[in-house]
């Protein structure tokens, strides 16, 4: 019986909050975005090939720890950059979600 008794009284306080939290989506959020040309990105993509190119070329036997250590991280953000241009990823829970919604609705 006790179990019964807070899992209602759970559901009453779950569904007491809900409508709050539903008004609080309804306030405007500030954006900001950055507008790129294709022209600019192929630009920026050109210059951070030529840029690993050069890394690529040095020799890093004559460069201390913390150059090293500096252009690794450059690398990695510059190759971070490039790939974050990617496409949509779905997870496979989406998937199934996706799925099962189709069915009941066909």
């Amino acid at each position: 019986m006790k179990k019964l008794i807070l899992s209602v009284f759970a559901a009453a306080m779950l569904v007491s909050l809900f409508p709050v939290q539903a008004r609080a989506e309804n306030a405007p959020i500030p954006v900001t975005t950055t507008t790129t040309t294709p022209a600019n990105e192929e630009a920026e993509a050109q210059a951070m090939l030529a840029r690993l190119n050069e890394i690529k070329a040095m020799d890093l036997k004559s460069l201390s720890t913390a150059q090293k250590k500096e252009l690794r991280h450059e690398v990695k953000d510059m190759k971070s950059h490039m790939k974050r241009d990617g496409g949509v990823y779905l997870s496979v829970g989406a998937i199934i979600i996706i799925l099962l919604i189709l069915l009941l609705v066909l």
